[in-house]
């Protein structure tokens, strides 16, 4: 067996970034942009208002209460033609460009004014209530560094640099494919031996969720010739994930049915608990990633393993999956020598931190336990026990695969 960190290690050294494509950036939410964006203009493109008031020269209003002549006024989006002299004001609004002369914006609120003049009862310094040209971005500096994976803001700012289309890394399609003669698919006729189908749609989803393409190619039979065929059709998929049937035994023949296909593989144990039959290698240039058969190890495998290879495929680096301090409500026996991820949910917050309960039964076929779990604790191997109210690391699950 290797540890879990030599498995990452060999599973993303050789991870390849997928093609591009360009695409319209209402297409764009969660896609990973390949080269920096360079604003299209100034934003704002000239000094502007910030506020409703009244455009005037600063040296005009150092002494107060004073009287200027209101020479005009200019909205968003209108120009006002003159120039601001001595005792002169012009009526502007929010957003409206600063008259030229103007250079000090007074707040409706601190004056008094009729159609012919305004009063002003407060003194501002130079640059009030100003937004200077290029306050937020200016027209050739960089907007956005690549790598990068486009969230809801980044669109908005995209949309002010005058970006309607950016060139992103294609989504990666991710073949999965479950094998083994017990399973059935939810809503099929179901034999009183058999089970149904959960992991490709638990898998999928988890796909999915990190912005890929799931690419379900259905259960395959115990036979080497059905797992062969199935593996075929997904000859063009950027990766190929099997569910079950990686490890050794008699009923085990992902192994055996491919190696005639050109299947190399790199490892299939690991040391972590749930999820030891984990497989990695290559089948003609296309990465394989064989996830145990029990849902819950495969949903582990997947958090540690298949999302961060998603991120390689589109240019990200495979970090782990967050991480943070929290406290035990209850005692915490010793670990073995396979490294621990337990299914536990979260009680309370103690001075920040959270306070988890880990669930009395860890089974790695439970998906009711994982559904209601908040958290899993992370235990390395050979971990001394430990007391109620101890330090340890959790990863969270309650947006685990949000994309944002």
């Amino acid at each position: 067996m290797i540890s879990v960190d030599e498995a990452r290690e060999k599973i993303f050294q050789d991870l390849i970034p997928v093609g591009t494509e360009v695409v319209p950036i209402n297409a764009a939410l969660g896609r990973v942009i390949v080269e920096d964006i360079h604003p299209r203009r100034t934003q704002p493109p000239t000094d502007m208002s910030a506020m409703d008031g009244f455009a005037v020269r600063a040296v005009d209003v150092k002494t107060v209460p004073v009287t200027l002549k209101i020479v005009g006024e200019v909205a968003a989006g209108g120009c006002f033609t003159g120039v601001i002299k001595t005792g002169e004001a012009v009526r502007i609004f929010t957003g409206a460009p600063l008259p030229a002369g103007a250079d000090t914006i007074i707040i409706q609120e601190d004056t008094e004014f009729d159609a012919g003049q305004v009063t002003v009862k407060e003194e501002a310094a130079k640059g009030t209530y100003v937004r200077p040209a290029g306050l937020d971005f200016k027209e050739g500096q960089i907007g956005l560094v690549a790598p990068r994976r486009l969230t809801a803001r980044d669109i908005g700012l995209l949309a002010a640099m005058n970006i309607p289309w950016v060139t992103v890394r294609r989504k990666p399609v991710i073949a999965l494919l479950s094998t083994g003669d017990e399973l059935v698919r939810p809503g099929e006729p179901v034999g009183e031996s058999q089970i149904i189908s959960s992991n490709s749609l638990l898998i999928g989803a988890m796909i999915e969720a990190a912005g890929a393409t799931a690419l379900d190619l259905g259960i395959a039979r115990d036979t080497e010739a059905d797992i062969r065929e199935k593996a075929r059709s997904a000859r063009s998929a950027d990766m190929l994930v099997t569910l079950g049937g990686a490890s050794v035994g008699d009923h085990d023949l992902i192994q055996p049915a491919l190696a005639s296909d050109g299947l190399n593989v790199d490892f299939w144990r690991i040391a972590m608990r749930p999820g030891k039959p984990l497989m990695f290698g290559q089948l003609k240039g296309q990465p394989l990633l064989g996830l145990p058969g029990n849902p819950v190890s495969g949903m582990v495998c997947s958090l540690l393993f298949l999302l961060p290879a998603l991120n390689a495929l589109v240019g990200l680096p495979p970090q782990r999956p967050p991480q943070l301090p929290a406290r035990l409500a209850h005692d915490l026996k010793a670990n073995d020598q396979r490294e621990g991820y337990m299914r536990a949910e979260i009680i309370g917050v103690e001075n920040g931190t959270p306070v988890v309960r880990l669930f009395d039964r860890q089974d790695s076929s439970m998906l009711s336990v994982l559904a209601a779990a908040d958290c899993l604790v992370m235990r390395k191997p050979l971990a001394s026990a430990l007391p109620k109210g101890a330090e340890i690391m959790i990863i969270p699950l309650r947006d685990t695969y949000q994309t944002l």
